[in-house]
């Protein structure tokens, strides 16, 4: 079902970008935004794992001092069938962890040190399971879609918003379409996002039920996850919240709306990891 729904979300966000077009008649400034955050986020699809990487100050993990953490991704990845990605450490306390790669050979885990203090090695384990998932079910691809259509999308509401203002509403026949130009230019991203970061939580639930499925204990994820949490509410991180997605837990926990988190309800994904335990179990 979660790839059900991130397919009609895809789908969602796609027809909103057409409707968007037909609506302002302006498809020539949709193709300019989609031609500009095609090629930035075409960037930032070869290039995203060196760009958080960098921007966290990960260091690729020595496999003596970090020979744990190693030895599960390693039996993660052979059990899943999966090259063996790239393996970084974040010199964070706050306990959490991300995946980056525009493909399986191309991927990196990473997993700050504070993750690897509190953790028992069952549930680091589910979280390195977490974070294959994603490079398994190629998220960063799907993140990338979904980015470039509600840049696109941003793009063309900006174009079409100042054009209004410009040419204002000076007559009674002009008037109209003036208000529903600006209406549409605040409405139609707000959409987008809200499509956006619900693709965002649809890719969080697929990779906790692929998690469970790899290492057969839903319940040690769940677990991780409660520990996570709370690290994510006590010890702060640097970095910049629009990497938040990337995450396992939002490191910058409640700064946004529900609607707007790029994570699904923590109660809601334990309860999840809960009920598939019970169905393995």
């Amino acid at each position: 079902m979660n790839y059900v729904k991130t397919t009609l979300l895809l789908g969602l966000l796609t027809g909103l970008f057409m409707m968007f077009g037909n609506l302002i008649g302006g498809q020539n400034g949709m193709l300019i935004g989609l031609l500009i955050a095609g090629a930035m986020n075409f960037f930032s699809y070869w290039f995203s794992d060196k760009i958080v990487l960098a921007m966290y100050g990960a260091k690729e993990a020595d496999p003596n001092q970090y020979a744990g953490l190693y030895r599960i991704v390693r039996r993660l990845t052979e059990k899943a069938g999966m090259p063996m990605p790239k393996v970084y450490v974040i010199p964070e306390e706050q306990p959490n962890a991300f995946a980056t790669g525009r493909s399986p050979k191309h991927a990196a885990v990473a997993a700050t040190v504070g993750i690897m203090r509190i953790l028992s090695e069952e549930e680091l384990e589910g979280v390195m399971a977490h974070e294959l998932m994603h490079v398994a079910h190629r998220d960063t691809l799907i993140s990338t879609i979904a980015a470039t259509f509600a840049g696109a999308i941003s793009y063309a509401a900006s174009i079409v918003k100042w054009g209004a203002l410009f040419s204002g509403g000076r007559d009674d026949d002009n008037r109209g379409n003036f208000a529903v130009a600006i209406a549409m230019a605040i409405l139609a991203p707000i959409a987008a996002l809200l499509i956006q970061m619900a693709i965002s939580r649809s890719r969080e639930y697929a990779a906790d039920e692929g998690a469970g499925e790899l290492c057969r204990k839903p319940i040690a994820l769940a677990n991780a996850l409660r520990k996570l949490q709370r690290g994510a509410q006590m010890v702060p991180m640097g970095g910049s919240p629009a990497a938040a997605s990337l995450f396992i837990v939002n490191p910058f926990a409640g700064g946004m709306a529900s609607w707007f988190s790029t994570h699904p309800p923590m109660e809601k994904r334990i309860e999840k990891l809960e009920l598939q335990q019970r169905t393995i179990a």
